[in-house]
């Protein structure tokens, strides 16, 4: 297997590397081929020579920690934006991502539910944040995720309602909020 492994990590065939990231893996149930096959996809993805289509299927869609890391350190903004919106991803990864050089990868990493509270807070409060992805944190805990932590999702409302990038609408909204730190907070903005 490390011949194979290393002919696919070095490969220039892109072909042959889009087949092995589309090939279906086995059943778990066969537990050999299957940690063969995810084994395998880890050289696929973090070669450079595979198709920019397929990185971004195998970031979109893989849950195996091997393979989203290694797709999390591609050079295409794309694929890293894949693994950070990637719902199975651990959240230490997506927190990471939450801290790329992307806006794009950043703002995917802070709209996935594996985010951390602690990056969604960082995320509120960073004024490079677009006002889009401050409105999506903006709903944490009242029309997202009702089941938060009520003073977690606050906190970031809080923190939303304060950063110089949220729209008016978003401070609008947040100044009916059932907390009053956050209507405070927004108030105050408003009448700036």
């Amino acid at each position: 297997m490390t011949d194979t492994y290393e002919e696919l990590r070095h490969s220039e065939d892109s072909a042959e590397l889009s087949h092995f990231a589309r090939e279906p893996l086995p059943p778990k149930e066969n537990q050999a081929a299957f940690s063969r096959s995810t084994a395998l996809l880890e050289a696929v993805a973090g070669n450079q020579h595979t198709p920019l289509e397929d990185r971004i299927f195998l970031a979109s869609t893989m849950p195996f920690p091997n393979i989203l890391v290694k797709l999390s350190e591609d050079e295409n903004d794309e694929v890293r934006a894949a693994v950070a919106a990637n719902p199975d991803d651990k959240n230490w990864l997506v927190g990471r991502l939450t801290k790329d050089k992307s806006g794009k990868v950043r703002e995917a990493a802070l709209r996935n539910p594996q985010t951390s509270w602690k990056m969604r807070l960082e995320g509120a409060e960073d004024a490079e944040t677009s006002a889009d992805t401050l409105d999506f944190l903006a709903k944490l805990g009242v029309e997202s995720e009702p089941k938060a932590p009520a003073v977690l999702a606050a906190m970031v409302r809080r923190a939303v309602a304060l950063n110089p990038s949220c729209s008016q609408a978003t401070l609008g909204r947040l100044a009916k909020d059932e907390a009053s730190d956050v209507q405070n907070a927004a108030a105050i903005r408003l009448a700036q």
